[in-house]
């Protein structure tokens, strides 16, 4: 996915950029408001969320965040020492998707980047959920939660069918075991590591497609669509 990190502190802006690669994520630093703005021109490359500090040298953060919005859906994170209730209103009356007040711990910051990534992707899911998802010789049928490989049924458990589901829907991207453990236990990370590793091992063996899912180390694991 692709970040803009919008900071005037290079220092922090080093930092979290470095922390944000390590988790897969294609930074870009802007270090005021209009090198933002001209990032996010129609033309350019799309980013999947702005990090959006409040302090910067040119021009106010609320104000940056509405010129954002007139231009882009994309999501924006407002990342800020401001505490206090009325200025998170401001800022998501303005069209922030969130708030996160500074110091943060990083593990939240990463976990509300995905949350909101995931709420601005188109729901292709369910507008193809008659058809199911295909990838390659792959087809999951999501309301009758079947999978099979080239026409045959392959047979999986409750936990294995949500995971395969999960990366599927965004073939490529990485996905936190922290984010994992979350959407499909239901539960924190600490102490369930084996289990995923488990599954995905299993998912590897019955789907006969060792390369499938892929181990992003010391991060997660990402779905490699098979060619068709």
């Amino acid at each position: 996915m692709r970040l803009l990190l919008v900071e005037d502190d290079d220092h922090v802006a080093a930092a979290l950029s470095a922390v944000l690669a390590r988790h897969g994520f294609d930074v870009r630093h802007a270090r005021s408001g209009e090198e933002a703005l001209r990032a996010l021109v129609p033309e350019a490359d799309a980013f999947g969320v702005v990090l959006l500090d409040l302090g910067l040298p040119d021009q106010d953060g609320y104000e940056v965040c509405g010129k954002i919005r007139k231009r882009t859906s994309t999501p924006v994170i407002m990342v800020t020492a401001r505490a206090d209730v009325r200025s998170r209103i401001h800022g998501l009356n303005l069209g922030a998707d969130d708030y996160v007040v500074k110091p943060y711990d990083t593990g939240e910051l990463l976990a509300r980047i995905h949350a909101v990534s995931r709420r601005s992707v188109p729901d292709e899911t369910s507008a193809s959920a008659e058809d199911g998802l295909r990838l390659g010789s792959v087809h999951i049928e999501l309301p009758t939660r079947q999978v099979s490989v080239d026409g045959s049924v392959v047979q999986l458990t409750r936990k294995e069918f949500d995971l395969l589901a999960l990366l599927a829907q965004r073939p490529g991207v990485v996905f936190r075991r922290e984010q994992i453990i979350s959407e499909v236990w239901r539960t924190s990370w600490e102490g369930t590591g084996r289990t995923l590793e488990v599954h995905v091992a299993s998912l590897r063996s019955k789907l006969r497609m060792p390369a499938l899912i892929e181990t992003v180390r010391g991060v997660g694991y990402r779905l490699v669509a098979p060619a068709a």
